[in-house]
């Protein structure tokens, strides 16, 4: 039985959710209602994906078909609508950044887990096959003592946020890139290296003339005593890599399928893996844990942990120096 859900937000990504899902006859979730900030511009869609939409988030929270809620909408949005939405008794699915502060990302957590409603993440790299690689190789000594972590996202299209978009708001956008695609990359070093215990920042507009940044670059060191570098680029061409270096080897990933493994001794192995639906097996999951099914595969503390990094990155930005993460 699938379960019924509601988009929250039908611009762009909202759109991709449904759509990776909708209508598939094997698929676990269901979307069936849905509210948007601009209902005239997804009536027509909304219709001929089968969703009725109602005119408020609050009338989706009382809708008694709707038993869980896809947030596709503003950053600073989330972590009312997540609290609303547990207080409703209705299973979450919130897209990143999941919120813009500890404080409102550890509420969030606690409002869901008081009203025992599944809460997940739209880090949808965790569902790529080749990262589950990547951890693996961690684990069977491949790799050796994880000496280093590289990770960048970039690509244009910060070049597109006009005024009075809310991505063009640096409140909902700070550092550049970072919440749109970067906050993916932050979790992919967390779910490959552990906990980041401190970073430093620069940011700053080489390009853009919006009032975004489009360059954001970190360094950073784990808890576990490893060090990483990070970027972000929100006006250059689509770039997409992790690369793990360690005592007994390294591998590097780029555009989420290729995988290069040089170990100390022996040949460089290289692996293509198959494109995968992210976005479906991200909403496959969610369903699944809300049918008892196994745990989201990303641990809210590690969700809350991801915001800290992000909201220590932008006050490390300001002010030039290393900053502990709280």
């Amino acid at each position: 039985m699938s379960l019924n859900a509601a988009i929250i937000g039908m611009g762009r990504w909202g759109r991709t959710l449904v759509e990776s899902v909708q209508g598939a006859n094997d698929a676990p979730i269901r979307f069936v209602a849905g509210s948007t900030g601009t209902p005239d511009k997804a009536r027509d869609w909304a219709a001929a994906q089968g969703i009725r939409l109602l005119d408020r988030y609050e009338a989706v929270l009382a809708d008694p078909e709707v038993q869980a809620v896809v947030l596709a909408t503003p950053h600073k949005q989330h972590a009312e609508q997540v609290i609303a939405a547990a207080r409703a008794g209705k299973h979450v699915f919130v897209e990143k950044p999941f919120t813009l502060s500890k404080a409102s990302a550890e509420a969030a957590v606690a409002a869901c887990r008081e009203a025992g409603v599944v809460l997940a993440l739209g880090h949808n790299r965790r569902f790529l096959p080749a990262v589950a690689e990547l951890k693996e190789m961690l684990g069977d000594g491949r790799i050796g003592t994880l000496l280093h972590v590289e990770g960048h996202f970039s690509g244009p299209g910060a070049a597109a946020y006009k005024a009075g978009m809310w991505r063009a708001d640096r409140s909902e956008s700070p550092l550049g890139g970072m919440g749109g695609m970067g906050i993916h990359m932050i979790d992919m070093m967390v779910n490959l290296a552990g906990p980041i215990a401190e970073v430093s920042v620069a940011s700053t507009a080489r390009v853009l003339t919006n009032g975004l940044d489009d360059t954001t670059a970190m360094l950073c060191r784990f808890a576990s005593g490893a060090t990483g570098t990070f970027a972000t680029l929100a006006y250059a061409p689509r770039c997409w890599r992790v690369a793990l270096y360690g005592s007994e080897g390294w591998a590097e990933l780029t555009d989420h399928e290729h995988l290069v493994h040089r170990p100390r001794e022996g040949e460089t192995v290289v692996r293509d893996f198959p494109k995968v639906d992210i976005e479906r097996a991200e909403l496959e999951a969610f369903a699944a844990a809300v049918a008892g099914g196994p745990a989201y595969p990303l641990p809210l503390d590690q969700a809350v942990h991801g915001v800290s990094v992000f909201e220590t990155m932008i006050t490390a930005a300001a002010s030039g120096g290393p900053m502990a993460v709280a």
